[in-house]
Protein backbone atom coordinates (compact mmCIF):
# COMPACT_ATOMS: atom_id res chain seq x y z
CA UNK A 1 0.00 0.00 0.00
CA UNK A 2 1.44 3.39 -1.06
CA UNK A 3 1.79 6.03 1.65
CA UNK A 4 -0.13 9.25 1.20
CA UNK A 5 2.11 11.83 -0.47
CA UNK A 6 1.12 14.97 -2.41
CA UNK A 7 3.63 17.48 -3.73
CA UNK A 8 4.41 20.15 -6.30
CA UNK A 9 2.86 19.33 -9.70
CA UNK A 10 0.19 16.90 -8.46
CA UNK A 11 -3.44 17.38 -9.49
CA UNK A 12 -6.82 15.97 -8.58
CA UNK A 13 -9.64 16.09 -6.00
CA UNK A 14 -7.28 15.55 -3.03
CA UNK A 15 -5.35 18.67 -4.05
CA UNK A 16 -8.61 20.62 -4.14
CA UNK A 17 -9.27 19.50 -0.57
CA UNK A 18 -5.78 20.51 0.54
CA UNK A 19 -6.18 23.92 -1.10
CA UNK A 20 -9.53 24.37 0.62
CA UNK A 21 -8.11 23.58 4.07
CA UNK A 22 -5.13 25.88 3.56
CA UNK A 23 -7.49 28.67 2.49
CA UNK A 24 -9.75 28.08 5.50
CA UNK A 25 -6.73 28.33 7.80
CA UNK A 26 -5.48 31.55 6.17
CA UNK A 27 -2.35 30.14 4.55
CA UNK A 28 -3.60 30.41 0.95
CA UNK A 29 -5.61 33.05 -0.93
CA UNK A 30 -7.72 30.71 -3.02
CA UNK A 31 -10.96 32.66 -3.37
CA UNK A 32 -10.97 32.07 -7.11
CA UNK A 33 -9.10 28.79 -7.49
CA UNK A 34 -8.03 27.56 -10.87
CA UNK A 35 -7.35 23.90 -11.68
CA UNK A 36 -6.94 21.55 -8.74
CA UNK A 37 -3.16 21.76 -8.96
CA UNK A 38 -0.44 21.62 -6.34
CA UNK A 39 1.30 24.76 -7.60
CA UNK A 40 4.03 27.02 -6.20
CA UNK A 41 1.52 28.91 -4.03
CA UNK A 42 0.33 25.68 -2.44
CA UNK A 43 3.92 24.54 -1.93
CA UNK A 44 4.76 27.74 -0.04
CA UNK A 45 1.52 27.58 1.96
CA UNK A 46 2.23 23.99 2.99
CA UNK A 47 5.76 24.89 4.07
CA UNK A 48 4.48 27.81 6.14
CA UNK A 49 1.83 25.60 7.75
CA UNK A 50 4.40 22.91 8.55
CA UNK A 51 6.77 25.48 10.03
CA UNK A 52 4.12 26.95 12.30
CA UNK A 53 2.88 23.53 13.38
CA UNK A 54 6.30 22.18 14.35
CA UNK A 55 6.59 19.78 11.41
CA UNK A 56 9.52 19.44 9.03
CA UNK A 57 8.98 22.08 6.32
CA UNK A 58 9.29 19.88 3.23
CA UNK A 59 6.37 21.23 1.21
CA UNK A 60 5.13 17.64 0.87
CA UNK A 61 1.72 16.71 2.26
CA UNK A 62 2.38 13.29 3.77
CA UNK A 63 0.14 11.39 6.18
CA UNK A 64 1.23 13.47 9.17
CA UNK A 65 0.79 16.85 7.47
CA UNK A 66 -2.58 15.77 6.07
CA UNK A 67 -3.76 14.72 9.54
CA UNK A 68 -2.52 17.93 11.18
CA UNK A 69 -4.25 19.99 8.47
CA UNK A 70 -7.49 18.28 9.41
CA UNK A 71 -6.90 18.79 13.15
CA UNK A 72 -6.23 22.50 12.66
CA UNK A 73 -9.71 23.25 11.31
CA UNK A 74 -11.57 22.48 14.55
CA UNK A 75 -12.61 25.22 16.98
CA UNK A 76 -13.95 24.62 20.48
CA UNK A 77 -17.70 24.12 20.16
CA UNK A 78 -17.62 22.77 16.59
CA UNK A 79 -18.21 19.18 17.75
CA UNK A 80 -18.82 17.09 20.84
CA UNK A 81 -15.59 16.03 22.52
CA UNK A 82 -15.07 12.88 24.58
CA UNK A 83 -12.51 10.17 25.24
CA UNK A 84 -12.66 7.35 22.67
CA UNK A 85 -10.54 4.33 23.63
CA UNK A 86 -8.11 3.41 20.88
CA UNK A 87 -9.09 6.29 18.61
CA UNK A 88 -8.77 9.56 20.54
CA UNK A 89 -10.08 12.78 19.06
CA UNK A 90 -7.41 15.33 18.18
CA UNK A 91 -7.46 18.92 17.03
CA UNK A 92 -7.16 22.58 17.90
CA UNK A 93 -10.47 22.37 19.76
CA UNK A 94 -8.93 19.76 22.06
CA UNK A 95 -5.95 22.07 22.65
CA UNK A 96 -8.39 24.86 23.58
CA UNK A 97 -10.29 22.54 25.96
CA UNK A 98 -7.09 21.29 27.60
CA UNK A 99 -5.77 24.79 28.05
CA UNK A 100 -9.05 26.01 29.56
CA UNK A 101 -9.32 23.10 32.00
CA UNK A 102 -5.68 23.57 32.99
CA UNK A 103 -6.24 27.29 33.66
CA UNK A 104 -9.14 26.32 35.93
CA UNK A 105 -6.88 24.05 37.98
CA UNK A 106 -7.69 20.65 36.48
CA UNK A 107 -4.82 18.32 35.55
CA UNK A 108 -4.94 17.42 31.84
CA UNK A 109 -1.25 16.57 31.68
CA UNK A 110 0.49 17.97 28.61
CA UNK A 111 -1.50 20.31 26.34
CA UNK A 112 -1.00 18.27 23.17
CA UNK A 113 -4.35 18.40 21.35
CA UNK A 114 -5.08 14.70 21.94
CA UNK A 115 -8.18 13.83 23.98
CA UNK A 116 -6.71 11.03 26.08
CA UNK A 117 -7.88 9.43 29.32
CA UNK A 118 -6.22 12.12 31.46
CA UNK A 119 -8.14 14.86 29.66
CA UNK A 120 -11.33 12.83 30.10
CA UNK A 121 -10.69 12.48 33.84
CA UNK A 122 -10.05 16.23 34.16
CA UNK A 123 -13.25 17.01 32.25
CA UNK A 124 -15.34 14.73 34.49
CA UNK A 125 -13.82 16.32 37.60
CA UNK A 126 -14.68 19.77 36.22
CA UNK A 127 -18.25 18.69 35.50
CA UNK A 128 -18.68 17.29 39.03
CA UNK A 129 -17.37 20.53 40.51
CA UNK A 130 -19.92 22.69 38.71
CA UNK A 131 -22.89 20.34 39.11
CA UNK A 132 -23.11 18.97 35.57
CA UNK A 133 -23.50 15.25 34.78
CA UNK A 134 -19.95 13.89 34.90
CA UNK A 135 -20.19 12.02 31.61
CA UNK A 136 -16.80 13.13 30.24
CA UNK A 137 -18.42 14.60 27.13
CA UNK A 138 -17.85 18.24 26.30
CA UNK A 139 -21.20 19.42 24.90
CA UNK A 140 -23.17 22.70 24.91
CA UNK A 141 -23.67 22.93 28.69
CA UNK A 142 -19.99 22.27 29.38
CA UNK A 143 -18.89 24.74 26.67
CA UNK A 144 -20.99 27.45 28.35
CA UNK A 145 -19.62 26.66 31.80
CA UNK A 146 -16.03 26.75 30.53
CA UNK A 147 -16.65 30.14 28.94
CA UNK A 148 -18.07 31.89 32.00
CA UNK A 149 -15.48 30.82 34.60
CA UNK A 150 -12.32 32.85 35.22
CA UNK A 151 -8.91 31.15 35.44
CA UNK A 152 -7.76 30.32 38.97
CA UNK A 153 -4.16 29.31 38.22
CA UNK A 154 -1.67 32.15 37.78
CA UNK A 155 2.10 32.59 37.73
CA UNK A 156 2.90 30.28 34.81
CA UNK A 157 1.37 27.55 32.69
CA UNK A 158 -0.26 25.07 35.10
CA UNK A 159 0.86 21.91 33.26
CA UNK A 160 4.47 23.11 33.37
CA UNK A 161 4.25 23.98 37.05
CA UNK A 162 3.00 20.44 37.72
CA UNK A 163 5.78 18.93 35.60
CA UNK A 164 8.45 20.90 37.44
CA UNK A 165 7.02 19.87 40.82
CA UNK A 166 6.88 16.19 39.74
CA UNK A 167 10.54 16.46 38.70
CA UNK A 168 11.47 17.91 42.08
CA UNK A 169 9.62 15.16 43.94
CA UNK A 170 11.37 12.48 41.84
CA UNK A 171 14.63 13.39 43.59
CA UNK A 172 18.10 14.01 42.24
CA UNK A 173 19.45 10.44 42.34
CA UNK A 174 19.50 8.38 39.14
CA UNK A 175 18.99 4.88 40.68
CA UNK A 176 15.35 3.89 40.28
CA UNK A 177 14.69 6.19 37.32
CA UNK A 178 13.37 4.66 34.09
CA UNK A 179 14.79 5.84 30.75
CA UNK A 180 13.83 4.65 27.26
CA UNK A 181 16.47 4.86 24.53
CA UNK A 182 15.05 4.88 21.01
CA UNK A 183 17.51 4.02 18.21
CA UNK A 184 15.77 5.28 15.07
CA UNK A 185 14.77 3.18 12.06
CA UNK A 186 15.73 -0.53 12.19
CA UNK A 187 15.09 -3.76 10.32
CA UNK A 188 14.85 -3.16 6.58
CA UNK A 189 14.63 0.61 7.20
CA UNK A 190 18.28 1.66 7.49
CA UNK A 191 17.63 5.40 7.44
CA UNK A 192 20.14 7.69 5.78
CA UNK A 193 23.19 6.13 4.11
CA UNK A 194 26.51 7.68 3.07
CA UNK A 195 30.28 7.21 3.45
CA UNK A 196 29.84 3.49 4.06
CA UNK A 197 27.59 4.13 7.09
CA UNK A 198 23.90 3.68 7.67
CA UNK A 199 21.89 5.57 10.25
CA UNK A 200 20.22 2.55 11.89
CA UNK A 201 23.53 0.82 12.66
CA UNK A 202 25.18 3.99 13.97
CA UNK A 203 22.39 4.76 16.43
CA UNK A 204 22.11 1.09 17.49
CA UNK A 205 25.73 1.21 18.62
CA UNK A 206 25.26 4.56 20.36
CA UNK A 207 22.11 3.31 22.12
CA UNK A 208 24.01 0.28 23.47
CA UNK A 209 26.75 2.56 24.87
CA UNK A 210 24.17 4.80 26.59
CA UNK A 211 22.28 1.78 27.93
CA UNK A 212 25.43 0.32 29.47
CA UNK A 213 26.32 3.54 31.25
CA UNK A 214 22.79 4.15 32.54
CA UNK A 215 22.47 0.59 33.81
CA UNK A 216 25.74 1.03 35.70
CA UNK A 217 24.28 4.03 37.53
CA UNK A 218 21.17 2.08 38.61
CA UNK A 219 18.81 3.38 35.93
CA UNK A 220 16.28 0.93 34.52
CA UNK A 221 16.84 1.26 30.79
CA UNK A 222 14.73 0.00 27.89
CA UNK A 223 15.41 0.03 24.15
CA UNK A 224 12.54 0.47 21.70
CA UNK A 225 14.30 -2.06 19.47
CA UNK A 226 17.22 -4.34 20.21
CA UNK A 227 20.51 -4.65 18.30
CA UNK A 228 20.09 -6.75 15.16
CA UNK A 229 16.30 -6.76 15.48
CA UNK A 230 14.25 -7.02 12.29
CA UNK A 231 11.68 -4.63 13.75
CA UNK A 232 11.16 -1.05 12.66
CA UNK A 233 8.40 0.25 14.94
CA UNK A 234 6.36 3.28 13.94
CA UNK A 235 6.69 6.46 16.00
CA UNK A 236 3.28 5.73 17.56
CA UNK A 237 4.44 2.23 18.56
CA UNK A 238 7.65 3.61 20.04
CA UNK A 239 5.66 6.19 22.03
CA UNK A 240 3.24 3.53 23.28
CA UNK A 241 6.17 1.35 24.38
CA UNK A 242 7.69 4.25 26.32
CA UNK A 243 4.37 5.12 27.93
CA UNK A 244 3.73 1.49 28.95
CA UNK A 245 7.19 1.28 30.53
CA UNK A 246 6.43 4.18 32.86
CA UNK A 247 9.57 5.98 31.70
CA UNK A 248 10.73 9.22 33.26
CA UNK A 249 12.62 10.30 30.12
CA UNK A 250 13.04 9.24 26.50
CA UNK A 251 15.97 9.88 24.15
CA UNK A 252 15.47 9.19 20.43
CA UNK A 253 18.66 8.85 18.39
CA UNK A 254 19.04 9.77 14.71
CA UNK A 255 21.57 11.21 12.28
CA UNK A 256 20.69 13.72 9.59
CA UNK A 257 21.43 14.06 5.87
CA UNK A 258 21.25 16.83 3.28
CA UNK A 259 21.84 17.23 -0.48
CA UNK A 260 24.41 19.91 0.37
CA UNK A 261 27.49 18.03 1.67
CA UNK A 262 28.54 21.16 3.62
CA UNK A 263 25.57 20.80 5.98
CA UNK A 264 26.82 19.62 9.36
CA UNK A 265 26.21 19.74 13.09
CA UNK A 266 24.10 18.39 15.92
CA UNK A 267 20.55 19.46 16.82
CA UNK A 268 18.05 18.36 19.46
CA UNK A 269 14.26 18.55 19.39
CA UNK A 270 11.52 18.63 22.02
CA UNK A 271 7.72 18.74 21.90
CA UNK A 272 6.35 22.16 20.98
CA UNK A 273 5.29 24.47 18.17
CA UNK A 274 4.57 28.14 17.53
CA UNK A 275 1.10 27.55 18.95
CA UNK A 276 1.22 29.28 22.38
CA UNK A 277 1.18 26.98 25.37
CA UNK A 278 2.01 23.69 23.63
CA UNK A 279 5.69 23.20 24.53
CA UNK A 280 6.95 20.69 27.10
CA UNK A 281 8.89 22.70 29.69
CA UNK A 282 10.90 19.71 30.95
CA UNK A 283 11.40 18.49 27.38
CA UNK A 284 12.81 21.89 26.41
CA UNK A 285 15.12 21.89 29.44
CA UNK A 286 16.27 18.32 28.69
CA UNK A 287 16.91 19.09 25.01
CA UNK A 288 18.98 22.12 25.94
CA UNK A 289 21.09 20.07 28.36
CA UNK A 290 21.70 17.31 25.79
CA UNK A 291 22.60 19.86 23.12
CA UNK A 292 25.02 21.79 25.31
CA UNK A 293 26.74 18.69 26.70
CA UNK A 294 27.37 17.26 23.21
CA UNK A 295 28.60 20.58 21.84
CA UNK A 296 30.90 21.12 24.84
CA UNK A 297 32.50 17.69 24.48
CA UNK A 298 32.82 17.47 20.68
CA UNK A 299 33.62 19.77 17.78
CA UNK A 300 30.22 19.32 16.13
CA UNK A 301 28.57 22.51 14.88
CA UNK A 302 25.87 23.74 17.29
CA UNK A 303 22.54 23.65 15.42
CA UNK A 304 20.70 24.33 18.71
CA UNK A 305 17.48 22.90 20.18
CA UNK A 306 14.09 23.34 18.49
CA UNK A 307 10.42 22.57 19.17
CA UNK A 308 8.69 19.99 16.95
CA UNK A 309 5.35 18.15 17.01
CA UNK A 310 6.58 14.88 15.55
CA UNK A 311 4.46 11.94 16.71
CA UNK A 312 7.08 10.46 19.04
CA UNK A 313 7.53 13.77 20.88
CA UNK A 314 3.81 14.50 20.93
CA UNK A 315 2.48 11.15 22.14
CA UNK A 316 5.01 10.33 24.85
CA UNK A 317 3.78 11.20 28.33
CA UNK A 318 7.28 11.81 29.67
CA UNK A 319 9.79 14.47 28.61
CA UNK A 320 11.29 13.29 25.33
CA UNK A 321 14.04 14.56 23.06
CA UNK A 322 15.24 13.59 19.62
CA UNK A 323 18.94 13.98 18.85
CA UNK A 324 20.13 14.43 15.24
CA UNK A 325 23.79 13.60 15.75
CA UNK A 326 25.57 15.12 12.76
CA UNK A 327 25.06 14.78 9.00
CA UNK A 328 26.02 11.43 7.55
CA UNK A 329 26.40 13.20 4.17
CA UNK A 330 29.17 15.47 5.53
CA UNK A 331 32.75 14.18 5.34
CA UNK A 332 33.72 15.42 8.80
CA UNK A 333 30.54 14.38 10.62
CA UNK A 334 30.60 10.95 8.97
CA UNK A 335 34.19 10.39 10.07
CA UNK A 336 33.22 11.24 13.63
CA UNK A 337 30.19 8.95 13.56
CA UNK A 338 32.40 6.07 12.40
CA UNK A 339 34.77 6.55 15.35
CA UNK A 340 33.95 4.40 18.43
CA UNK A 341 35.73 6.88 20.70
CA UNK A 342 33.47 9.68 19.43
CA UNK A 343 30.39 7.58 20.16
CA UNK A 344 31.68 7.00 23.68
CA UNK A 345 32.01 10.74 24.21
CA UNK A 346 28.47 11.35 22.96
CA UNK A 347 27.08 8.53 25.12
CA UNK A 348 28.68 10.12 28.19
CA UNK A 349 27.32 13.54 27.22
CA UNK A 350 23.75 12.19 27.03
CA UNK A 351 24.03 10.30 30.33
CA UNK A 352 25.36 13.42 32.05
CA UNK A 353 22.49 15.46 30.58
CA UNK A 354 20.02 12.93 32.00
CA UNK A 355 21.55 13.37 35.46
CA UNK A 356 21.51 17.16 35.15
CA UNK A 357 17.74 17.14 34.52
CA UNK A 358 17.31 16.06 38.13
CA UNK A 359 19.96 18.19 39.82
CA UNK A 360 18.70 21.26 41.70
CA UNK A 361 20.14 24.48 40.31
CA UNK A 362 22.41 24.89 43.33
CA UNK A 363 23.97 21.46 42.81
CA UNK A 364 24.21 21.40 39.00
CA UNK A 365 27.62 21.24 37.37
CA UNK A 366 29.09 23.41 34.64
CA UNK A 367 28.37 22.12 31.14
CA UNK A 368 31.03 19.69 29.92
CA UNK A 369 32.54 19.11 33.38
CA UNK A 370 30.54 16.26 34.94
CA UNK A 371 31.85 12.76 34.06
CA UNK A 372 30.29 9.32 34.00
CA UNK A 373 32.67 8.18 36.74
CA UNK A 374 31.19 10.88 38.99
CA UNK A 375 27.68 9.50 38.42
CA UNK A 376 28.63 5.83 38.83
CA UNK A 377 30.47 6.43 42.12
CA UNK A 378 28.50 9.37 43.51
Amino acid sequence: MTSLRYQLGDTGPAIAEIRSKLTQLGFLDDTAPGPHTFDEDVDQAVRQFQQERGLTATGVVDETTYRVLDEARWRLGDRLLSYVVGNPQAGDDVIALQRRLSELGFDVGRVDGVFGSRTGDALREFQRNIGLPADGTCGPSTFKALGRLAPIVTGGRPENLRAVEALRQAGKRLPGKVVVIDPGHGGPDRGHRAHGLDEASAVEDLAARIEGRLTATGVQTYLTRGPGSDASPSEAERAAFANDSGANLLVSLHVDAHPNPEASGVATYFYGSREPGTASAIGEQFAGLVQREIVARTDLVDCRAHPKTWDLLRHTKMAAVRVELGYITNDGDAARLADPDFRDVVAEAIVVAIQRVYLPSGEDATTGVLRFHDLATG
